[in-house]
This record gives structure tokens, C-alpha cells and sequence, in this order.
């Protein structure tokens, strides 16, 4: 009998989360959304697939070339603008375009998932450039964005989200981008609870913030090639004695696991950008989103031991 009840209570409770997690906001077609890294990538796909939805998508190129490839595959109804996340005048410059743009609507949406990988190495192999490079991108930049553009978003009462990583939770190797990923964990936590436990930061004004913890896909900040070069770069800089001290099968295996990552990594990049599209357009967002079999099982290795 209460084996039964259970199973029921259990079933009830699966049915309801099932049914809230598919609840939308209403009325797309009215909705702004801004994203930063639209080149390539999961914010290229992302851009499309909300477009095809219908949003009103602002999405944010490196490059002319990108924003013209992205604008030919999307409806008329996408518009594009070039942003450099390192400059402050170009933050400036978009920001300004985007209030233009959405009035008094005010942003629905800001995704921020401009970020690159490289150079990565053995810390000591590194200076202090070579970090500043990853962080002024990852995370600095994704910062200065949210802080010129939070007004908006606070007038629509609308939806911050972060992209991180997985190894924003654990790092697997040096240089900036496990630091920087550390840091928007950190910095979007800030906004959902930086007002204390009685006084959540945007809560308040109805803005919700979930961060995006993307495992290993194949874009182009893992590809091989790249990544190898920017390594055998960083080799070739190092003094003759700490060459020998690492030695040069040090080189050899880290192009091998290189190319291992690749080839387990996932090319489904929808798996990444379908929990963004949740975390914008559901009812009830989550805080985290998973995306990848290598984020969950970190994720499940990292919980403590009871």
C-alpha cells in the first residue's frame, strides 16, 4: 500500500515538473534578445533558431563577414551589430543601438557567450598577457556588457543568461579560460544573490539569471589544428631549460589528447543552444543548465561523499 503511494506521489510529482518545464512566456514576436559571439558557433545557431521562432534577435558580430553570412541565413527581421567585447566604446557604441532598437520594450534577453579558449598551457608556460588576452574576453568584456545593457533588461523584467562551462566548476588545464569561466560562475551568482539572503540583487525586478554549463563541443575553440598551433607557439617561446625540463614528448602527448577531445567531443551544438532557449523563453527558468555528457559526469563526480 505505501510502496503504491509512493510510486503515485512520485509519478504526480514528475508529471507536474514535466508540465512547468514547458511553459513559455507569451507573445515571442514582442521580445528583444541580445547575443554576443553570433559568428560562429553556438551563438550563430542560437540566433537562427530564435529567429525562426520569431523573436526580434540582436545578434552581436566580431566581424562584417560573419554578421553578413549570419543576416543571408536568418529573415529580415534579425538584425546584426558589430561588437568587440575588450572595447569599451565599442560596448558603448552597441548599447546605444540596441536602446534605439527595443525602446521602450525595454530586453528581453541578454546572452552572453562571447568567448574564445586559446592560448592554452602549462601555467608556467604562460605571461601575463596571455591571461589578460582570455579574461579581458570571457569574462571583463562579459561583464562591461551586462552592466551597459541591465537598464533594458530591467525594464522588460526580462532574462540574463551567462554561457560558462563545465570547467567553471573544475579545471582541467591552465591558462585564463578555466579562471575566467570560474568567474562568470561567480559573477552571475553575484547578480542573483548579491543583495544577501533577504534581498536577491535582480530578483527584485523581475529579471531572472541562469548560467550555461557547456561540456566539450566542436566548435572551432577546440579545434585541433588551432589549439596545436597556439601550443607548439607557446613551446617554441620557452627557454632552453625549461624545454628540457618538460621535455619534448610533453608536446607530443598534449597533440594527441588534443585531438582525442575533438573526437569525443559533440557536434550536436543544439544540445547547448536548446537549454539556452529555455532559459529565455521558459516560464519558470532553471538556475543551471547541463549540456553535454562530460559536463553531468563531472558534475556527479564533484558532489560531495556522504
Amino acid at each position: 500500500m505505501w510502496l503504491y503511494l509512493a510510486a503515485v506521489l512520485a509519478g504526480l510529482y514528475l508529471l507536474r515538473r514535466w508540465h512547468r518545464e514547458r511553459q513559455t512566456v507569451p507573445r515571442l514576436s514582442e521580445k528583444y534578445v541580445l547575443i554576443t559571439g553570433c559568428d560562429t558557433g553556438f551563438g550563430n545557431l542560437l540566433a537562427r533558431q530564435l529567429d525562426a521562432r520569431g523573436l526580434r534577435v540582436l545578434a552581436a558580430c566580431l566581424t562584417e563577414t560573419g554578421a553578413a553570412q549570419l543576416r543571408a541565413a536568418a529573415s529580415p527581421r534579425l538584425q546584426t551589430v558589430l561588437l568587440d567585447v575588450t572595447s569599451s566604446q565599442s560596448i558603448a557604441t552597441a548599447a546605444a543601438w540596441v536602446r534605439e532598437c527595443v525602446g521602450n520594450r525595454g530586453l528581453w534577453g541578454l546572452v552572453n557567450n562571447a568567448g574564445i579558449g586559446i592560448p592554452t598551457a602549462p601555467n608556467e608556460w604562460l605571461t601575463k598577457d596571455d591571461f589578460v588576452k582570455v579574461l579581458d574576453i570571457n569574462l571583463i568584456g562579459l561583464i562591461e556588457v551586462m552592466l551597459s545593457l541591465l537598464p533594458l533588461v530591467r525594464r522588460a523584467r526580462g532574462r540574463v543568461v551567462n554561457v560558462a562551462s563545465v570547467m567553471g566548476r573544475v579545471s582541467f588545464f591552465g591558462g585564463g579560460y578555466c579562471i575566467s569561466k570560474f568567474g562568470v560562475e561567480a559573477f552571475s551568482d553575484t547578480l542573483r544573490y548579491g543583495g544577501g539572503s533577504r534581498r536577491r540583487e535582480l530578483r527584485p525586478f523581475g529579471v531572472q539569471v541562469s548560467i550555461i554549463e557547456p561540456g566539450s563541443f566542436r566548435t572551432g575553440m577546440i579545434d585541433p589544428m588551432t589549439v596545436v598551433k597556439g601550443f607548439k607557439h607557446l613551446w617554441e617561446q620557452l627557454s632552453a631549460e625549461t624545454q628540457a625540463a618538460y621535455g619534448h614528448h610533453y608536446l607530443e602527448t598534449y597533440a594527441k589528447s588534443t585531438v582525442l577531445l575533438h573526437r569525443l567531443s559533440s557536434s550536436r551544438l543544439s544540445r547547448v543552444t536548446s537549454v539556452v532557449a529555455h532559459a529565455l523563453l521558459a516560464r519558470f527558468p532553471c538556475s543551471h543548465y547541463a549540456a553535454g555528457w562530460d559536463t553531468r559526469l563531472a558534475l556527479l563526480l564533484l558532489r560531495p561523499a556522504h
